[in-house]
């Protein structure tokens, strides 16, 4: 009967001893398996800063429909309201995301009679474990002036008598660091190229630096500021008539919509227009307001799910 005992007290502790290694093999490959990171999310409050974009792209689904509208310059005085009166420029777009990387969008100014498409590709994301440090994102956009050529009827020559002189494209890399909760800095290397120039010395291909910022005041209010450095100048020959585009200015959110309030030198919105073409000067006082109005609507329920994911996550 003892024996009996003892070997079935054997048995069980051999049956513990198995189960217990089990166990730890079990929790030792749950620990080899690689942790998902969190991503840095709000690093900005929408895809546009004050005049350029920013490497945020709009959730899956998300449709943004955005109106920017630039003034006329303070300089013009009382009897123009400081530049209230006009004249004024607008311009009207409407951004889809395919995919949380993916956005594409439309839109058109009334400067230049301009219309415009990008594709916008969110290519790195900022983790909060400094195993990406920084957003990368890609943009590309087509530009197609609409207007027609003032000077045909006095030369006798169209200008736009080919379609693709209508064309401008713009290719720019995006690269951004959310240093913390509050400070988001970017800068973003840009080419523009127009099919068509005005002069035999004129350039078809512009190079340019954006440097843009955010520093975050409160939940729903944010400060802004951009600065565009043209590296070589559309018209040489008149290096002087076209200054670099400079902006601040702030962000305020409210429930669905963000309401962007600047100031900035720059008249036209489009980048095709206002990197190589602003005319106006800050130490002249020819700087103007300026807001965007963004709207975003979850027109599918990842879009609404991607909402709810986000506000969940920790943005710092």
């Amino acid at each position: 009967m003892i024996m009996k005992k003892f070997v079935f007290v054997i048995l069980i502790l051999n049956i513990s001893v198995k189960l217990l290694a089990q166990e730890d093999l079990l929790n030792s490959l749950e620990n080899e398996q690689p942790q998902s990171k969190q991503l840095v999310f709000a690093s900005f409050k929408g895809t546009r800063l004050i005049n350029l974009h920013t490497i945020e792209t709009l959730g899956k689904g998300s449709l943004d429909f955005r109106i920017s509208h630039r003034f006329s310059d303070f300089s013009t005085g009382a009897s123009n309201l400081w530049g209230l009166d006009g004249p004024a420029t607008i311009r009207l777009g409407f951004d889809y995301s395919v995919s949380d990387r993916f956005t594409i969008g439309i839109g058109r100014s009334s400067y230049g009679k301009l219309a415009d498409g990008f594709l916008k590709y969110r290519i790195l994301r900022q983790t909060m474990d400094n195993s990406m440090p920084v957003s990368l994102t890609g943009l590309v956009t087509m530009n197609l002036s609409l207007g027609k050529d003032p000077n045909k009827t006095v030369l006798g020559v169209d200008k736009y008598e080919k379609f693709s002189s209508r064309i401008a494209y713009m290719y720019q890399l995006m690269i951004a660091r959310k240093f913390n909760e509050k400070l988001t800095l970017q800068i973003s290397p840009t080419l523009i190229h127009y099919n068509l120039v005005m002069n035999l010395n004129d350039k078809n291909d512009i190079l340019a630096l954006g440097i843009s910022g955010r520093y975050k005041i409160t939940r729903s209010i944010s400060l802004t500021g951009e600065y565009i450095f043209r590296i070589n100048n559309y018209t040489p020959d008149q290096s002087d008539l076209y200054h670099n585009s400079a902006s601040i200015g702030m962000d305020l959110e409210t429930g669905g919509h963000v309401f962007q309030v600047f100031v900035t030198n720059s008249f036209a919105i489009n980048e095709v227009q206002f990197i190589p073409y602003t005319t106006s000067r800050w130490d002249k006082g020819q700087i103007r307001l300026g807001f965007n109005v963004s709207r975003v609507f979850a027109v599918s329920r990842s879009a609404k799910d991607q909402k709810d994911k986000i506000k969940g996550e920790k943005k710092w």
